[in-house]
C-alpha cells in the first residue's frame, strides 16, 4: 500500500450543498491542491466517481503505476474519493485510474483539473489559479460598462486562428495580450468574446467539445497566461465574455463520458443523453451533483478569471426534448410537452445564483427559437438571462442582403420584420462564426454584384446592424471584409487590410463603433421600444427605409436612412422630428470607407413641409447602396 494519507477539504455543509445541486464553488474542494499536511508538502486529490469500485492516482511521480496510490472513499455516500499524497507538487502530471464495478480499468483526466497537457496529450497537471490581479480600476467601472443601457459592441474571436506566427504557430496568451488587445481597442469594440477556451482535444470542434471544463487550453500557454490576457483587456477598458458549453461534451476516452464506468455526467437514456447532431453526450440536468458541477464551472470563470460574461452555447438544444429528433426518438415531459423541465429549472437556478454573486456580468443565451421569457427575470417566470442572440434578425437580414438589389423592393419586410418583436427580449444581434463556415461564404462574398457593390453592400449591412436596436456582435474577419470563409486552421488574411477597399470596411466599423459608443440614442434605450420609431418602413418604389433612434432627450435623437439599391436618390424627402439643421454624422459612401463620394450635404436645414406624419422635413441626396446617419 502506497503512501496515501486520509485527508479532506470537504465539510458536511459542502456535501449537503453538492448533493442538493446548490454547490457553486466545488473548485475550492474537488480537484488537486498542493498543500502542507502535518509538516509535509504534497497534493490533496478529490474526485467524484459514485459508481467506481476503486480510484487511484497515477502519474509521472509513480511511473504511471495503475494501483500504487488508491484514494479513500468518503463515508457519507457522496461518491467522492479523496486523499493526500506527499511529495507530489505543482506541475506534476496525473490522471485518475478508475476501476469500474464491472472490473474495467479507465484512465481519466481530472474533471476539476485546473490545467491539462497540450493536446494530443491528455493528462491533467497539478496547478493553481493564484494571481495578484491588476484590474481594480476595471472592476470599479464594470457595472456601468456592462449595464443594459451601456454600449456593447462585441468582437468574436477564435484564438487559434485570429492571427498566427510566420511559422504558422499559435500566438501565446502573452502575444495576444499585446496584439489582440491593441487591435480590439483600435477598432473601438467594447467587449471581446472568445469561442471556448476550456481545454478541448479536437481542433475542428473549435473548442465546443470540451474535456477540461476548469482548464484554459494549454495551446497558448498556462492558466496565468490566460489571466494576463483577461487583465490586459480590462486595463484597456474592454470586457471579456467567454463561450460556455453546458449543453454537451465529447465521448473521448479520457473525458467525462462513462467517467466511472457508468453515466455519471451524461443522462443514462440515449433519448436524452446522446446528441445525434454532434455525436456527443448531454449532461444529466436532473442529477444534483451534475448541477453543482456546472454551476461551479460558471462561477469559476467569473471568480478566478474575472470574466465579464458567459455566452451560453446551444440553449435551444437544451430546452427542447425533441431538438433534432424524429418521432419515437424522444419522450415528452410529465405534462406531455417537449420542454426539458430539468433544464429550465437548472438555467433559472444558475442565473439567479450567478447574478446574485456577480451582479455586473452579462449572461447571454444563444437561443434560436421563440421560447418565451429567455431574458425575463426568474421571479417573473423567465430563464433570467441578461441578453439573447437575435437569430431571426440574422437570418432575415442576411437573406435580404444576398438578394440582387433589383428584387429588394419586394422583400423590405425581411429587413423590417425584426422590429415587430425586437423588444420582446434583450436582443444581441450576431453576425457570428456560424454564418461564415461550411460553404456559406464570407460576409463579403454573400453580397451580390461586382466588387464595388459587394463592398458597398457590406458597409450597408454593418450600418444596419449597428443602428438596429440591441447590442451587437461581429465575428473576426468581418470587420475588414475577409474574402474567404473562415478556416480554423489558418490565420485571417491580414494582408487584405493593405488594400483600400478592405481598409475601407475597417474604417467603417471603426466609425460605427465610435458613433455607437458616443451617441446615447444608440445605446441608452437599446432594449426599449421608446428608443425606436419608424419614419418609413415601406418605400418600395425607392427601396429606402428610415428610422429614428432616441436617447433620453429630444436633442439626442438621430435619423438613419438606408438606400438599399445602387441607384442614387436625388433630393429624397424625409420627415424629421425636430426643426433646425440636421448634420450628416455618418455616410457609408465616403471615399475613406471605399465609397463613391456621391455629393451629400454635410448639413441640411428643415423646411415646414409636412411629410411622413412630421411637421418638418428635409430633402437630401442618398448615395448608391448607402447608409446615412443624421443628427439635429
Amino acid at each position: 500500500m502506497a503512501n496515501v494519507q486520509p485527508y479532506s477539504r470537504l465539510t458536511d455543509f459542502d456535501i449537503a450543498l453538492f448533493l442538493n445541486g446548490k454547490h457553486t464553488r466545488l473548485y475550492e474542494k474537488l480537484g488537486a491542491f498542493e498543500i502542507e499536511h502535518e509538516g509535509t508538502v504534497g497534493t490533496f486529490f478529490a474526485v467524484w466517481a459514485p459508481n467506481a469500485k476503486n480510484v487511484f492516482v497515477t502519474g509521472n511521480f509513480n511511473y504511471w503505476d495503475h494501483y500504487s496510490h488508491p484514494l479513500f472513499p468518503r463515508w457519507d455516500s457522496s461518491g467522492i474519493w479523496e486523499g493526500f499524497i506527499p511529495g507530489v507538487r505543482t506541475g506534476e502530471t496525473y490522471k485518475y485510474g478508475i476501476e469500474t464495478a464491472g472490473g474495467e480499468y479507465l484512465e481519466k483526466l481530472d474533471p476539476m483539473g485546473l490545467y491539462c497537457e497540450a493536446p494530443p496529450k491528455t493528462a491533467s497537471i497539478v496547478w493553481n489559479t493564484y494571481k495578484e490581479w491588476k484590474d481594480t480600476q476595471w472592476q470599479e467601472v464594470r457595472a456601468s460598462k456592462n449595464a443594459l443601457n451601456a454600449p456593447m459592441s462585441i468582437y468574436e474571436v477564435h484564438l487559434a486562428s485570429w492571427m498566427k506566427t510566420l511559422e504558422n504557430d499559435y500566438l501565446t496568451y502573452d502575444d495576444l495580450a499585446v496584439k489582440l488587445v491593441n487591435y480590439v481597442q483600435e477598432m473601438g469594440f467594447t467587449h471581446v468574446e472568445f469561442m471556448p477556451v476550456m481545454e478541448y482535444p479536437y481542433d475542428p470542434s473549435w473548442g465546443y467539445q470540451i474535456t477540461g471544463y476548469f482548464a484554459p487550453t494549454a495551446r497558448f500557454g498556462d492558466p496565468q497566461g490566460f489571466m494576463r490576457l483577461v487583465e490586459a483587456f480590462h486595463q484597456a477598458e474592454i470586457g471579456v465574455i467567454l463561450d460556455w458549453v453546458p449543453s454537451h461534451f465529447p465521448g473521448d476516452a479520457h473525458g467525462l463520458y462513462n467517467f466511472d464506468g457508468s453515466s455519471a455526467y451524461e443522462h443514462p437514456d440515449p433519448k436524452r443523453g446522446y446528441h445525434p447532431d454532434w455525436k456527443s453526450y448531454i449532461f444529466d440536468y436532473g442529477k444534483n451533483e451534475v448541477r453543482s458541477f456546472l454551476m461551479s464551472n460558471a462561477f469559476f470563470w467569473c471568480d478566478r478569471y474575472h470574466v465579464d460574461g458567459l455566452r451560453v452555447d446551444a440553449v435551444a438544444s437544451m430546452l427542447y426534448l425533441d431538438y433534432s429528433r424524429n418521432d419515437g426518438e424522444w419522450e415528452p415531459n410529465q405534462f406531455g410537452g417537449n420542454h426539458n423541465l430539468e433544464v429550465i429549472s437548472f438555467l433559472q437556478d444558475l442565473n439567479s445564483h450567478i447574478y446574485s454573486e456577480f451582479p455586473h456580468i452579462q449572461m447571454i443565451a444563444e437561443e434560436s427559437t421563440s421560447f418565451p421569457g429567455v431574458t425575463k427575470p426568474v421571479h417573473m417566470g423567465g430563464l433570467g438571462f441578461g441578453q439573447k442572440w437575435m437569430m431571426g434578425w440574422m437570418n432575415d437580414t442576411l437573406r435580404f442582403f444576398q438578394k440582387d438589389p433589383i428584387y429588394r423592393q419586394h422583400h423590405l419586410n425581411e429587413l423590417t420584420f425584426s422590429l415587430i418583436y425586437a423588444f420582446t427580449e434583450n436582443f444581441c444581434l450576431p453576425l457570428s462564426h456560424d454564418e461564415v463556415v461550411y460553404g456559406k461564404g464570407s460576409l463579403l462574398n454573400k453580397m451580390p454584384g461586382d466588387d464595388w457593390q459587394k463592398f458597398a453592400n457590406l458597409r450597408l449591412l454593418l450600418a444596419e446592424q449597428f443602428t438596429h436596436p440591441g447590442s451587437h456582435l461581429l465575428f473576426m474577419g468581418g470587420e475588414f471584409g475577409q474574402r474567404e470563409e473562415w478556416n480554423h486552421t489558418q490565420s485571417l488574411d491580414w494582408h487584405l487590410t493593405e488594400q483600400p477597399a478592405h481598409r475601407g470596411i475597417q474604417e467603417t466599423v471603426k466609425a460605427l463603433n465610435q458613433l455607437y459608443r458616443t451617441e446615447p440614442a444608440f445605446f441608452s434605450k437599446q432594449f426599449e421600444n421608446e428608443g425606436f420609431e419608424w419614419i418609413e418602413s415601406n418605400d418600395q418604389g425607392n427601396s429606402v427605409i428610415s428610422y429614428i433612434r432616441k436617447g433620453e432627450t429630444a436633442k439626442q435623437q438621430v435619423i438613419v436612412i438606408l438606400n438599399l439599391t445602387p441607384a442614387p436618390r436625388e433630393a429624397y424627402r424625409i420627415g424629421v422630428p425636430l426643426p433646425g439643421v440636421w448634420k450628416t454624422v455618418f455616410n457609408s459612401d465616403k471615399v475613406e470607407f471605399g465609397g463613391s463620394n456621391y455629393p451629400v450635404s454635410g448639413a441640411t436645414m428643415t423646411e415646414e413641409i409636412n411629410w411622413q406624419g412630421k411637421a418638418f422635413s428635409i430633402a437630401i441626396n442618398l448615395p448608391p447602396l448607402s447608409a446615412l446617419i443624421l443628427k439635429a
